[in-house]
């Protein structure tokens, strides 16, 4: 008994100072726990802050050139990312021989959207302005690090580096300041030699494409320094298809050691974003990307490039890329349409073949090769690039593998397509000397003379004879 009521009293003084403990025990809890979480919020708000700063670096906005003035998709878009109506604009007319008149339409377009804007007048070629003066200027600094936005406008690209960078090659107040409204999450936008300096190579003052394809680029003179806002590893070209310029991006970026190529066509602009790119504007962009190229891609000083298994992509307004990843997001309109792919057994295409193409670098030619063989049963197409003048030329061959795949739309009333992943070989070819010959004498048709008005009076019946098969053209053109 006396045993029970011993144990029964332990028990009682063990629950009492359980229950007077509890609540200094629960307070401890708690106070760890408020602890943790300061500190698990600490290192989260930490991160946030870090990535918030990766996310608020601006956007960069390569324009092909002969970007038109009433073309809203882009100038509306222009103002939307740099923060929308009231968004303050700069506009750099540094590259312009007619900087004042150039500079005004800019400021129109972009005031046409709710834009800001004004010149800021880096140019030696504006009345009473002195660049060095301009450049050392505290007050513009100021200004351009307020900024939402910055406009380069077109003319000669080497004027805006050799304004921007001392005689050392280091970025001047003036630059820093660009750099520092673009690294707090403003835009940089230009149009043609404003496009050009957007990379960190870029083109100054090149020969003609097919010279660049047998024998590279110079540095410093053809090629050299731009101001690098898309990134290390990405070289920009603009007026692009239109002037087949894919012959100068291809051995360029073989000979500076570049894998990423981005040839944005006149009137149409890309959005790049850190890795993200989206097309905007009326034609398209073509992406080079030789990350895959293999045998002869290695660039050989003065020796005429060739590369196999170069891909290329060609993305059109509202597609839209990952450039680390190759992840294509392709517009809204296109997705409504056809897609094309000819791994699918549904596969049904447009085009009956394909043709050979003897001036792969004429107007808009790459993209008219790759549109009808993406359209085609065929699985590859070939052309040529050549010049008369020299007896080396290059033969494209475009060909499908198995990540080749892309969308047609007629939805905004011309033939859109979207190209994903076509493979591209360029290789050098000895060229005939003459390139041709006339047919022998007995294998060719007799021309039929025609009266052609007072001209055909009186005429003489034509003869087999070399003279007239050479005069046939002028008589044609008189008719």
């Amino acid at each position: 008994m006396c045993y029970s009521l011993l144990a029964y009293f332990i028990t009682m003084s063990r629950l009492i100072t359980i229950l007077f403990l509890l609540p200094a025990i629960t307070l401890a809890l708690v106070l760890a726990t408020s602890s943790i979480a300061r500190d698990v919020k600490a290192v989260t708000a930490t991160h946030v802050t870090a990535a918030s700063k990766t996310a608020k670096v601006g956007c960069a906005v390569p324009i092909g050139g002969a970007l038109k003035y009433d073309n809203a998709e882009v100038w509306s878009r222009l103002v939307t990312l740099s923060g929308g109506k009231g968004a303050y604009w700069l506009v750099v007319p540094t590259a312009s021989a007619s900087p004042e008149k150039s500079a005004q339409q800019i400021i129109a377009a972009l005031e046409g959207q709710g834009a800001r804007a004004e010149m800021l007048p880096l140019s030696d070629k504006l009345p009473g302005k002195n660049i060095a003066a301009i450049i050392s200027d505290k007050a513009w600094a100021e200004k351009v690090k307020r900024a939402n936005g910055i406009y380069f406008a077109g003319g000669a690209q080497e004027r805006i580096t050799a304004a921007l960078f001392t005689n050392h090659g280091e970025r001047t107040v003036m630059l820093q300041a660009i750099w520092q409204m673009y690294e707090a999450g403003g835009v940089v936008a230009g149009s043609s030699a404003g496009a050009a300096i957007m990379s960190e190579t870029m083109f100054r003052e090149p020969p003609d494409n097919l010279t660049i394809l047998r024998q590279g680029a110079k540095r410093g003179s053809e090629i050299s320094h731009g101001l690098g806002f898309v990134g290390k590893n990405i070289l920009v070209d603009q007026h692009f298809l239109k002037r087949g310029r894919i012959g100068r991006l291809l051995p360029v970026m073989a000979q500076e050691n570049i894998t990423l190529g981005l040839g944005v066509e006149e009137n149409s602009a890309a959005i790049v974003c850190g890795d993200d790119v989206e097309i905007i504007g009326s034609r398209g962009v073509l992406l080079v990307d030789s990350r895959g190229a293999t045998a002869g891609a290695a660039y050989q000083p003065f020796m005429p490039y060739s590369a196999m298994n170069v891909a290329l992509t060609y993305l059109e307004s509202g597609d839209k890329i990952n450039l680390r990843t190759g992840v294509v997001s392709v517009a809204a309109l296109k997705l409504a349409g056809n897609k094309l792919d000819h791994n699918q057994p549904n596969f049904k295409p447009y085009n009956k073949s394909v043709k050979f193409y003897p001036d792969m670098l004429g107007d808009n030619t790459i993209v008219q090769a790759m549109s009808a063989l993406l359209d085609s049963p065929a699985l590859e197409t070939r052309g040529l690039a050549f010049a008369t003048t020299s007896e080396i030329g290059f033969e494209f061959r475009l060909y499908k593998t198995k990540d080749t795949n892309g969308y047609f739309s007629s939805a905004r009333g011309n033939e859109d397509y979207s190209i994903i992943r076509m493979a591209l070989d360029v290789m050098p070819v000895k060229m005939a000397s003459p390139l041709y010959t006339p047919l022998p004498q007995d294998k060719r048709q007799t021309p039929v003379t025609t009266k052609v008005g007072k001209l055909g009076e009186n005429a003489a019946p034509a003869a087999s004879t070399e003279a007239n098969l050479r005069a046939a053209p002028t008589l044609q053109k008189a008719k």
